[in-house]
Parts: C-alpha cells; sequence; structure tokens
C-alpha cells in the first residue's frame, strides 16, 4: 500500500508539547517509506503523545511535523482532525454497535475486491464478518479495527499499544498481524510499546523516550547492547551494571557499560562465581552468581546448575 520514494517519507522538527505532566522536548526524527519505528518509554515519557502529534490528533506548541512534504495540519486546521494517508490506532478505539463486521468493513472501503480479500486473511477475520461488536473478544474486535483502518489505504499506521490488556495467545495473534502487515503490504509504520518482546524483533529502529526528551536511538541490536544508561537498559530487560572492579576481572572493554545475561556465559577456563540463586522462567532460568567484583545475572537453558557451587564464567563481547 506505500509506496515508496526517494524522499523523506516523515519528518518530525523539534516537536515540543506541554500536557499535564508530560514535557516533549524537541524531539526530531525522520523515517523512510517502508520502515518500521517502534517508541518506548516508561509511562508519561511522552510517546503516545508524541504518536498522536505525527497523526494530526495533537497540536504541537511548537515544531512542524511533514507527512510526504506536506505539513501534517493540527486538529483546529480541519474539519475532521487526521491528516489523509495517516491511520491512528488508540489502544481505546471504538466500533459501532448492532452491525455485521462486514457491514462495518465496508464504510470507507478503498481497495478492490482481491485486496479486500487479502487483508480479511491477513488480519484473520474471515470468521469473524457474520457476527456483531457485542460477541466478539477484545482482540477480536482489534483485529476488526485494524482490518477497518487498513481498507482507506493509508501510507503510514500509528499504532498505539496495540497489544495492551490482550492475553497471550491473542497478543501473539496480533504480533504476527503488525509483522504481516510490515512485510506482505509494505506498510510504513510507527508502533508505541513499553515490552521488548513487541519491538526487538519488529523494529528497523528504536527510539527511547525518558522524561519526554529524545535520549537514544538507533537500531534494536544497538540500543539493546548498547544502551546510554540505566533507564534504556532497564525499558529492554534485565542487565548488569559493570564496575569498574568488574570491568578488570573480565578484561571487559571501556565502552560495554551494561551486561544483558545472556551474555555471561559458562565455561571451562574462566572467572570463578559462587551460584547464589536460581529462577525458572520457562525456556531459560535466571541465575545471579557472586564474583570477586560482584553479582553478575546470567540467562541459561541449563535448569541443573545447583546453588552453593562454584562455576567458571565469562563474559561474551556485544
Amino acid at each position: 500500500m506505500a509506496e515508496l520514494m526517494d524522499t523523506i517519507f516523515l519528518d518530525v522538527q523539534a516537536v515540543q508539547k506541554h500536557l499535564d505532566s508530560i514535557h516533549l522536548q524537541s524531539i526530531s526524527f525522520q523515517l523512510s517509506a517502508g520502515s518500521r519505528l517502534a517508541i518506548i518509554g516508561e509511562s508519561g515519557s511522552g510517546k503516545s503523545s508524541l504518536l498522536k502529534i505525527v497523526g494530526g490528533l495533537l497540536a504541537p506548541d511548537s515544531g512542524k511535523v511533514l507527512f510526504q512534504g506536506k505539513r501534517v495540519k493540527a486538529p483546529e486546521e480541519v474539519l475532521l482532525p487526521g491528516h489523509p494517508g495517516i491511520a491512528y490506532l488508540s489502544q481505546h478505539f471504538e466500533l459501532r454497535n448492532n452491525y455485521r463486521m462486514e457491514e462495518l468493513l465496508e464504510y470507507g472501503n478503498k481497495l478492490n475486491p482481491g485486496m479486500m480479500e487479502k487483508l480479511i486473511e491477513l488480519c484473520q477475520i474471515g470468521h469473524l464478518l457474520k457476527r456483531k461488536n457485542d460477541t466478539l473478544s477484545g482482540g477480536e474486535r482489534q483485529r476488526i479495527a485494524l482490518a477497518k483502518l487498513l481498507l482507506t489505504k493509508p501510507s503510514l499506521l500509528l499504532l498505539d499499544e496495540p497489544f495492551s490488556n490482550l492475553d497471550m495467545q491473542h497478543r501473539q495473534t496480533i504480533r504476527d498481524i503488525v509483522n504481516g502487515i510490515s512485510k506482505q503490504l509494505q506498510m510504513t509504520c510507527i508502533m508505541v510499546s513499553h515490552d521488548p518482546l513487541d519491538i526487538l524483533p519488529w523494529a528497523d529502529e528504536v527510539m527511547i523516550l525518558e522524561a519526554g526528551k529524545l535520549i537514544q536511538s538507533g537500531s534494536p541490536k544497538q540500543v539493546y547492547q548498547f544502551p546510554v544508561n540505566a533507564y534504556a537498559a532497564g525499558l529492554l530487560g534485565e542487565y548488569t551494571v559493570v564496575s569498574d572492579a568488574m570491568r578488570v576481572l573480565f578484561q571487559l572493554d571501556q565502552q560495554l557499560s551494561y551486561i544483558r545475561p545472556e551474555q555471561v556465559i559458562l565455561t571451562e577456563q574462566g572467572v570463578p562465581a559462587t551460584l547464589l540463586t536460581a529462577r525458572y522462567c520457562g525456556g531459560y532460568t535466571a541465575y545471579t552468581f557472586q564474583t570477586t567484583a560482584g553479582a553478575l545475572l546470567m540467562h541459561h537453558t541449563d535448569h541443573t546448575l545447583q546453588a552453593g557451587k562454584t562455576y567458571q564464567l565469562t563474559i561474551q563481547s556485544a
């Protein structure tokens, strides 16, 4: 649906916004067509407000957003809030009652029958078309709402916490659908989320907001392995802070400030460490070891390590 362009697809320029306790502070970034951007941060960091500004649903106090070379207008400047070509799925979406889903999807449909069939298959809603809103689960309603947006042929899709309030089964279904939208439809997407499992396998780029400031951006691998501070590290998973003593003990590179649990490796010749605790997590066990330089967290698929025993560890470079 999204047509690839040689020019900048989305250009956010020095956007600022004061809104209650949220203060977006001069946020700037660019997005190319067909790419996937994830925005993460704690509640109140401003990520949802930024998404609404990009979609023309909230006016910035200063700065501007250019979409395909045209300024995204504020709600006060247009008859209906929003911008042509940009679709926004809120975590608080609503569907009309007393309609069969097939009737609901017909309103605003801009797709030919072949593309509509593909979209219905992609969103996994074919079995829901004869049913009404009040008979659907939360995950099923969300898939209908997403399909309804895509029927308008947007070039940019904005997803605000699309996995919130879903059980594990529906969460995985929505993940699969979002992946399919990005890849099969070449849809340019920006997604706000707080769960690293949602964004790390999906995004081309990750932006981290802290108290309204853009503190880091880069590929998922870059922001995961080299977080700029403990806040950024904690958003993406468990970690151990590298102390000076630990740097010397394990002969670590100076640029490595945080160690992810999967970087800690069992070896036959390494640093002696005593196992303190073990937490079974299904696919792995989270182990805490004590070294002469402090505690160290490791994730391992071997669930048989014994507390009190000494093992040899090394740390794999990022």
